[in-house]
């Protein structure tokens, strides 16, 4: 609905550095629009002033200083014809964007979340490792681990045949857990136990 006198942000141009707010923009366009170079120049360095109360200096006095110059050039679309007092070849640089950050995921999709990547990692570091005491210690280290946690977040089950499935699962094979011989610590199960009453005593 338009309404005479008013005048809506939604229906104005978007501001290409909206920081600075709509008004520094109207005197950048307004110092573009002057004949006299003379007064161009005066009415540029009387702007940057105004930049510099509206953004936060988080570096030393010259990079400041060059970067405002840098974001009035852009904000009066590179047409206001002054002495610059800076090169402005890097200016283009700031409107372009980062790289976006990888997901947490794009190592690859955890097919049991409830024992957590680092679990993971060590499964596969297991894996890569040759027969030994070293690989030993650090399956059981593991296995305790994956009984923990899955007893944490997999309901409260602690099934030891499970576990032994899943290391054989997630190693592809190349580990298997001698249940007939492999001992879980007790410090697991009984840190779980009294995890979980912990909990139910919260509750209450």
């Amino acid at each position: 609905m338009n309404i005479k006198g008013l005048d809506y942000n939604t229906q104005r141009a978007p501001l290409l550095l909206p920081e600075y707010g709509r008004e520094v923009q109207k005197m950048v366009d307004y110092a573009v629009g002057l004949e006299d170079k003379m007064l161009r120049q005066a009415c540029a360095e009387r702007i940057i002033k105004i930049m510099a109360t509206k953004v936060t200096q988080t570096s030393d006095n010259t990079s400041f200083k060059r970067m405002l110059w840098d974001h009035l050039y852009l904000m009066s679309d590179k047409k206001l014809d002054i002495e610059w007092p800076y090169d402005l070849s890097a200016a283009e640089n700031i409107k372009q964007k980062p790289e976006p950050l990888p997901l947490p995921n794009a190592e690859g999709r955890l097919n049991s979340r409830h024992y957590g990547r680092l679990v993971c990692k060590l499964l596969n570091s297991i894996q890569q490792m040759p027969d030994g005491q070293q690989r030993n210690d650090l399956t059981r280290r593991a296995a305790n681990q994956m009984k923990h946690n899955l007893a944490t977040w997999g309901h409260g089950s602690m099934d030891d045949e499970r576990v032994a499935n899943d290391i054989y699962r997630m190693t592809e094979g190349s580990v298997e857990l001698d249940l007939n011989k492999f001992k879980f610590s007790r410090k697991t199960q009984n840190n779980v136990a009294q995890e979980n009453n912990n909990k139910k005593r919260r509750k209450k």
